[in-house]
């Protein structure tokens, strides 16, 4: 996959919930079929939070969803509902960011992986999802 670092914005259904994330324009998203993503349909990629920001008064517009292990953060407009983003389990130190929520035109390239979500525990260690969230030296400049 392409490593240079390229903005993509996107939001949620009503554009309330606005958002910029630095992401290669060639990334891998997964798809999950936990209990939540399988019901949402949701295929998302994962970077550190370090590259992600909300804009404006975006905030004021989320609420948050936690079942199970209260690890993830489900977030969503509170507005349309839609998640266009959230802070997965699999990676506490990151932002999932729902591909579908992306604005068109900076995505060049999707490989879609699947994460087992019925079965976390196997799926986590298998995968390597852990590392998608680690910030680089790049980041901290």
């Amino acid at each position: 996959m392409d490593s240079e670092l390229i903005l993509h914005t996107g939001g949620c259904h009503c554009k309330r919930v606005r958002w910029r994330v630095y992401a290669p324009s060639s990334i891998v998203a997964w798809d999950c079929n936990c209990s939540d993503c399988s019901m949402r349909r949701n295929t998302h990629f994962i970077v550190p939070s370090v590259r992600f920001e909300l804009l404006g008064d975006s905030k004021e517009f989320i609420t948050t969803y936690t079942f199970g292990t209260h690890t993830a953060k489900h977030t969503f407009c509170k507005v349309c509902g839609i998640t266009s983003f959230y802070i997965p389990r699999s990676n506490p130190d990151g932002i999932a960011v729902t591909l579908r929520c992306v604005d068109p035109g900076t995505l060049t390239h999707v490989e879609i992986k699947c994460f087992d979500g019925q079965n976390w525990e196997g799926s986590y260690e298998q995968t390597g999802i852990a590392s998608c969230s680690k910030a680089t030296d790049e980041d901290s400049k």
